[in-house]
């Protein structure tokens, strides 16, 4: 018998691409909405980014976010394969697209093919290998749902670029020790992200870390208000003293290098096939009209290890061009303070407050029990060569998990911290992350804020310090 008009069933034994609520076996699907608002819809087609301004805190390290203009472009990315995790993103979809009127949202092209069909309006996405040049040009926001790996995963996308959109982050994952927000708290959270600086005027956007991100700026007029007027319910902007917090995160700018001298970066895959392509690196010319090697950046680390080889790894390490030491050990790690509760943490290396301009240098499992970690400055040039003693062997060098490629000996391995750097575009370098505010404990010179979810994080989740065989004591 042929469906009602106006409704469409299921087909014999098949199911809907995206689950339906309520929806019983054999049950049919009211054409609530015209089936063009159920589309998929090109990224490319959308306005160029709005660059948020970054303004230092006299008492506070972090920095306080302020855009020029509502943000418009917003990423959506979900922890992958975890059902509850995406019907939460749904549910923040709807959210967002309702109460804050002018809002694409965008995800990457596998979550976009899976829950297009349950949201009542067009989601924006692009083909996995256009994805790193897009989204750099498109995005504004970022908001991920799921644990650290989701966070890093986000960062990825951005790893040939130097100006990142901020990241808004929900804890959802396993570990979650990078992510800031409980989802229960995301429209409070979202809200205080997205009108955050509406009502501050362009003169007091003139300390460091703060850049002109729209066309010439006239000192003292404030951003129009009517953008953030339209939002449902209370749409007033919450004033300069709720600006939300930005951690600017540093990154490691990292260059693979052959036995001749060429950059390799290029040649570097995705770790796996759930991961999704980010396709190869672009080129960039310099004023001399000649094509510069591209750039990879790591949020958390560089690693390099023996992999399946039953021999120790052996790597020639230099410091600013001076030579250190022939590492013998099953790999080397040269890490972020933000990874230095990663991976180097399990290797052994030392806990550093994110905040701390440095590079972590951390041996795993070393020949040598002296061979001790190392924290550096941050603009350190770390060059890691693999030794002619290797007996040519291939070793992988992996950068945050994402991206890897093989090195053989007489290759490089150089590496720096991202430089900071103020132009006309932005503010360019790191990755800024949305903090929580503190929880006001604490002594009255602003250090409690910037430090709540990080000690937070090293007593809640990392349990610091905790004594064996008995529970932690309540504070």
């Amino acid at each position: 018998m042929a469906a009602p008009l106006g409704r469409s069933c299921p087909r014999p034994g098949g199911s809907y691409r995206g689950k339906w609520a309520g929806a019983g076996a054999g049950a049919c699907r009211a054409f609530s909405v015209s089936a063009t608002r159920r589309q998929i819809l090109d990224v490319a087609s959308l306005p160029d980014r709005t660059v948020p301004h970054y303004q230092q805190n006299k008492i506070s390290s972090l920095l306080s976010l302020h855009w020029p203009a509502p943000p418009r472009n917003i990423l959506l990315m979900p922890k992958l394969h975890a059902p509850h995790v995406t019907v939460k993103a749904i549910e923040f979809s709807k959210h967002i697209y309702t109460n804050y009127p002018g809002l694409n949202l965008i995800f990457e092209s596998h979550v976009a093919q899976d829950i297009h069909e349950t949201l009542p309006f067009p989601i924006y996405t692009t083909a996995p290998s256009d994805a790193a040049a897009l989204f750099s040009q498109k995005i504004d926001l970022v908001t991920t749902m799921g644990g650290d790996g989701t966070i890093l995963r986000a960062a990825s996308l951005f790893s040939m670029h130097n100006i990142v959109p901020p990241i808004l982050s929900f804890s959802m994952g396993t570990l979650g020790f990078l992510g800031e927000w409980k989802f229960g708290e995301y429209k409070r959270a979202w809200r205080e992200c997205y009108m955050s600086g509406c009502s501050v005027a362009m003169e007091d956007l003139v300390e460091p870390h703060t850049s002109a991100a729209v066309a010439n700026p006239q000192p003292g007029v404030a951003p129009p208000l009517s953008n953030w007027d339209s939002v449902r319910g209370n749409g007033k902007c919450m004033g300069p003293g709720r600006t939300s917090k930005i951690l600017l995160r540093n990154r490691l700018r990292v260059g693979i290098y052959d036995a001749q001298g060429r950059n390799i970066n290029e040649q570097l895959l995705p770790t796996t096939a759930a991961e999704p392509d980010l396709g190869p690196p672009t080129r960039h010319r310099n004023p001399n009209n000649h094509a510069s090697p591209p750039s990879l950046h790591a949020i958390n680390e560089v690693s390099i290890d023996r992999g399946a080889h039953p021999h120790l790894a052996i790597i020639d390490i230099y410091i600013n061009s001076h030579f250190l030491t022939e590492a013998v050990a099953d790999g080397i790690l040269v890490s972020t303070p933000t990874g230095s509760t990663a991976y180097s943490l399990s290797a052994g290396g030392s806990i550093v407050h994110p905040l701390v301009k440095s590079l972590l240098l951390t041996p795993i499992s070393p020949r040598s029990l002296s061979f001790r970690p190392l924290v550096l400055p941050l603009h350190t040039k770390v060059v890691l060569r693999l030794s002619r003693r290797n007996r040519g062997r291939e070793l992988p060098v992996s950068i945050d998990g994402k991206r890897r490629v093989g090195v053989g000996s007489g290759m490089e391995v150089r590496v720096e911290g991202e430089r900071l750097e103020r132009t006309a575009d932005g503010w360019r370098g790191g990755v800024p992350c949305v903090i929580r505010g503190g929880s006001g404990a604490g002594p009255a010179d602003g250090g409690a804020e910037e430090d709540d979810s990080w000690v937070g994080g090293l007593n809640g989740l990392l349990k610091f310090n905790y004594p064996f065989g008995e529970p932690p004591e309540e504070p």
